[in-house]
């Protein structure tokens, strides 16, 4: 499992290989977790950055590491998935309908009450942000990576148009879980990218300060998100029963 690092990159990099073989199972917690040498030959970096990535590990809940006994993996119910990187590994390892649906209930609290902020206090270039967020997903010509890096810069422009800091924040957390829920939900729907129409509503009522039809809208787009993960939850349970 070597991997070629380089540049002022080799930490961040690292961090991404170790913390996705983790979630992944390479590393299983009844093995043991390799010592600070052992990595260091396996990835083929120096001890400073190997001890920075298990010190950037264990902040997120991954790893516990104490002098004179050595480093372990920590039960996955500790991982911190308020952490972008952590849940977004979790999710690229496997699509987690528990984990998307619990982050849709967050969603369905906040996204809404931030559409009703921004419709209040978003600037004139915050606003301008949402437009052309909305005039790029209205192109028909986009391929679906394109579509879907669209599609995030509309909710992340919610998220900042609202001018509350502790929202604003969020947007890492949002967007890493939204790569995947957007993906999951259109796939639901057979279409190969998100409504135009629904996103240009909420885009519209922003724009012209209406509060409440701003966070109708988006409580209406996002209940339906809700509502197509929770038909693949029980789908996925009826599954498992029936194998």
């Amino acid at each position: 499992m070597s991997v070629e690092i380089a540049g002022n990159n080799r930490t961040k990099a690292l961090l991404q290989k170790i913390g996705a073989a983790i979630v992944t199972g390479h590393y299983q917690p009844e093995d043991g977790f390799p010592t600070e040498a052992e990595l260091c030959d396996q990835y083929g970096v120096s001890r400073s950055i190997m001890r920075e990535v298990i010190k950037m590990l264990a902040s997120k809940g991954m790893l516990d590491s104490r002098a004179r006994k050595g480093t372990w993996i920590l039960p996955p119910q500790q991982w911190n998935v308020l952490d972008a990187d952590v849940l977004r590994w979790m999710l690229s390892a496997d699509a987690s309908l528990e984990l998307l649906g619990e982050f849709v209930e967050i969603r369905r609290e906040i996204e809404p009450a931030a559409a009703a902020l921004a419709a209040e206090r978003a600037a004139p270039q915050q606003l301008a942000k949402l437009q052309a967020a909305v005039d790029v997903m209205a192109q028909t010509d986009l391929d679906a990576n394109q579509a879907l890096e669209a599609d995030l810069d509309f909710h992340v422009a919610i998220l900042e148009a609202s001018g509350n800091r502790f929202i604003q924040q969020m947007r890492h957390l949002v967007e890493a879980a939204l790569r995947i829920s957007i993906q999951l939900t259109n796939q639901q729907k057979g279409v190969a990218q998100a409504n135009v129409a629904e996103h240009d509503a909420i885009a519209q009522a922003i724009i012209n300060g209406d509060v409440e039809a701003a966070r109708n809208r988006s409580q209406l787009l996002i209940d339906e998100a809700y509502e197509l993960i929770e038909k693949s939850r029980r789908a996925s349970k009826r599954k498992r029963r029936a194998s």
